[in-house]
């Protein structure tokens, strides 16, 4: 009996090449795109209005997410959010005499 032994623990989630957050942000976009169809439908927006609207929504979607996946990497998302919430410089408004007084806790006594 040959049994087949699964490869992928402890590794990220892969589905056609998209990893991690971007198979969420190509899930969600695709939902997102079919609900909308689905209520401009219900609405009485023209069918084909619809189906274009639909067709183009869900290859954009796609293809900006293969696009950051292949230029961003896997954490590549979540470095980019976290380079947003750090500051680029610190700023510092003491004036240059009061770094340069060392003062030692005996004399103060």
């Amino acid at each position: 009996m040959n049994y087949n032994i699964n490869k992928g623990i402890g590794r990220t989630v892969e589905f056609k090449g998209l990893k991690a957050q971007y198979l969420f942000i190509f899930a969600g976009g695709l939902l997102g795109t079919l609900i909308l169809v689905m209520i401009m439908y219900m609405a009485g927006v023209n069918s084909y209005i619809c189906l274009l609207l639909g067709a183009g929504g869900a290859s954009l979607i796609v293809w900006q997410t293969f696009s950051l996946n292949k230029k961003y990497g896997e954490h590549g998302l979540m470095k980019i959010g976290a380079r947003k919430r750090h500051p680029r410089y610190i700023i510092c408004r003491k004036p240059l005499h009061r770094y340069l007084q060392f003062t030692s806790k005996s004399n103060a006594l």
